[in-house]
């Protein structure tokens, strides 16, 4: 029988804000349910990082696993209808929070979103607002799929997908990927015992793409493919992927001290780069933002946020999370005024209208809510050319 070649030890990049993944392969008991065996490690893993002052959002499969469990009794139950897995789903939810908290002394929070939530402006802000809010507090939050709605997703194994979006969605430096199988290989090494381990892409080809196999686990719904398309949104996004053997405890252990046996897949993008590219081909509905001179100077020659005291006021309609034009008086200009930047409003139109020329303390008190001090924060901003 051949052995197959082991990989290579090698550093993590620096990281302060990681997303960790688990699959259902690490989760799931051989006898049904949920089991601690793999999870104890990783959430070794998870404390000690919170301990050395890094944040962690989990990301965890085994709802379905656990809920099928609790299903058992029903031998006539058909589990592969939608509704039973759905039914699945939804059981299953609170025992896979349960276990985490079990092993995690830091308190846990249950984030449950599906591709509506982030493919929405408005409900994609409100869901980064909230997980910026828990990492605040040091609260670990849980996130998964809301598999009881988003059948379609559950039968792809998304949730490979939906780490690499939630790392973007709360700006992590870092995706880990933790699997049944020590990393990539140049093919599946169940099958090929030539295959021989990637310790490093530097670029997600087709090539390697193609070295990706079926999915393999009876219990989890991805395989590596589904692992390498996560790779490829988060490097889109100027972040990097690990991917590693949450089943073997010293490659765990080798990780709270940056170091890793398993896959690096790294990106050319850089983070800032990426986001200020994707911002600028956002399409802007009608309507923008009127500043004055001092305002737009910060904005386009410091690169600060706009505050609602430098704005005059709205002109049109547009919501929360509209991506808007930043426009400034300028004489000589036809209409008064030109477009100097452009971003994702806070604020809609009638509000901003409301705390027009205001300080930022004073946005509850005329508004009698808060999203926060800025109208347009400056990650979600771009400066035109020329401005």
């Amino acid at each position: 029988m051949t052995t197959l070649k082991k990989f290579k030890e090698q550093s993590v990049p620096p990281w302060n804000r990681a997303v960790l993944k688990v699959g259902s392969s690490l989760l799931a008991a051989d006898e049904g349910g949920l089991s601690t065996r793999y999870a104890l490690g990783l959430a070794q893993f998870i404390a000690a990082c919170q301990a050395a002052g890094r944040e962690i959002v989990l990301v965890s499969s085994g709802a379905v696993a656990a809920g099928r469990m609790l299903l058992a009794n029903h031998a006539d139950e058909d589990s592969s209808n939608n509704a039973a897995r759905q039914a699945m789903a939804a059981l299953g939810q609170t025992q896979t929070v349960a276990l985490w908290q079990r092993l995690l002394d830091a308190p846990l929070a249950q984030v449950l979103l599906t591709h509506d939530d982030l493919r929405d402006r408005r409900r994609y802000l409100n869901a980064r607002a909230t997980l910026q809010e828990l990492l605040t507090h040091k609260v670990i939050p849980v996130v998964n799929e809301n598999d009881t709605v988003a059948i379609d997703e559950l039968t792809l194994g998304d949730n490979d997908n939906l780490a690499a979006i939630v790392a973007a969605l709360v700006d992590a430096d870092l995706l880990l990927i933790a699997t049944d199988i020590d990393g990539l290989y140049t093919a599946d090494p169940r099958s090929g015992p030539d295959a021989k381990p990637i310790d490093v892409v530097e670029e997600l080809t087709p090539q390697i793409m193609a070295m990706a196999g079926d999915p393999g686990s009876s219990v989890g719904t991805g395989g590596m493919r589904t692992k390498l398309e996560a790779a490829e949104k988060a490097a889109a996004a100027g972040i990097e992927t690990i991917l590693f053997n949450g089943r073997d405890a010293d490659v765990v252990g080798l990780l709270s001290r940056d170091l890793l046996r398993g896959t690096r897949l790294r990106t050319n993008a850089d983070r800032l780069q990426a986001r200020k590219y994707w911002l600028r081909h956002v399409p802007n509905v009608p309507g923008h933002i009127l500043v004055d001179p001092g305002a737009a100077n910060a904005v386009v020659e410091e690169g600060a946020s706009l505050l609602p005291k430098g704005i005059v006021t709205a002109v049109g309609h547009f919501q929360r999370g509209d991506m808007v034009e930043i426009h400034v008086d300028a004489e000589g200009d036809a209409d008064g005024h030109h477009c100097v930047a452009r971003g994702i409003t806070q604020y809609g139109a009638a509000e901003i209208r409301q705390i027009a020329g205001s300080h930022t303390r004073d946005i509850e008190k005329r508004l009698g809510y808060s999203y926060g001090e800025t109208v347009v924060h400056r990650d979600d901003l771009v400066r035109l050319e020329g401005a």
